[in-house]
């Protein structure tokens, strides 16, 4: 399958990888191996890279239910978001939903997928945050015009799940990694270590991802990497998250924070990409 250039995100992520592209591509194997993703998030790597065998999970059923739709539904996906408005009263009915537990349940995995990506495109700045209770909670972002229903961009992803071998999982990053073999390739895309106490986020998912995560992360590394599983992770460049690693090959980047709620702490910070290879 050709490489198509309309294969990409469908939301904006917390974390999106898109800028950092040409650096983590230099280090991803050339020949056609098993790609898993453990973290996939926005899918940035996944679509730049398109595999053609990958096995994806994330925590977040919301964005998994998502990714299936628009394999297996794309059609009724488009159909049913022409129907959603830029309209402030709409957004916090429709963000609400969640709010009762039985109404919510009721819900058609195409009516689940059309509001998360609804309400990605129209909440504050593009941020997935859910509370404890895994409601979504982000504001109404007052865009006048937000790209609702880009489907060109839903086409070309369904497309390619389509054309592709892609096992869709939704759970904790260690199971997505049972039965792994020796010649399959990881990416690590975890919450990041915070760089400071306000940076803190880890609100796609409730639970959280502390530090306590970030070393049984560690662990899993340590695991694949005595069973000849090549993996690349990206982090914050912490003095915690650079002891951690220390064993590993640490590259440190340059990248853009672009989602803060303060204008003047977004910038420049240093990110870590740890590989376990050559």
């Amino acid at each position: 399958m050709k490489y198509n250039k309309l294969v990409t995100p469908v939301l904006k992520w917390v974390g999106g990888k898109r800028q950092l592209l040409p650096e983590i591509k230099k280090y991803i194997p050339k020949r056609d191996i098993t790609y898993y993703e453990p973290f996939v998030g926005g899918g940035a790597v996944l679509f730049e890279l398109q595999p053609k065998k990958a096995i994806i999970n994330d925590i977040n059923d919301e964005l998994i239910n998502l990714y299936c739709v628009i394999k297996y539904n794309v059609d009724e996906l488009v159909n049913e978001l022409k129907e959603y408005r830029n309209e402030e009263e709409f957004f916090y009915e429709t963000r609400s939903l969640d709010r009762n537990e039985k109404t919510y349940s009721n819900l058609s995995n195409v009516e689940r997928a059309a509001r998360i990506h609804y309400l990605n495109k129209t909440c504050y700045n593009g941020l997935f945050r859910v509370n404890m209770a895994g409601q979504f909670n982000s504001p109404f972002g007052k865009y006048k015009d937000p790209n609702i229903v880009n489907e060109i961009n839903f086409r070309a992803v369904s497309k390619y799940f389509n054309n592709s071998n892609i096992l869709f999982k939704s759970g904790d990053f260690e199971s997505a990694l049972k039965g792994i073999r020796k010649g399959t390739f990881v990416y690590f895309d975890p919450p990041y270590d915070p760089v400071s106490d306000s940076s803190n986020f880890t609100g796609y998912a409730k639970g959280g991802f502390d530090r306590k995560e970030q070393e049984r992360l560690k662990i899993q590394c340590d695991k694949l990497d005595s069973r000849g599983v090549k993996f690349l992770l990206s982090n914050s460049a912490t003095e915690y998250i650079l002891d951690l690693y220390k064993d590993y090959k640490v590259e440190i980047i340059k990248a853009k924070r672009s989602i803060n709620s303060k204008g003047d702490k977004r910038g420049e910070v240093d990110e870590v990409l740890v590989r376990n290879y050559e």
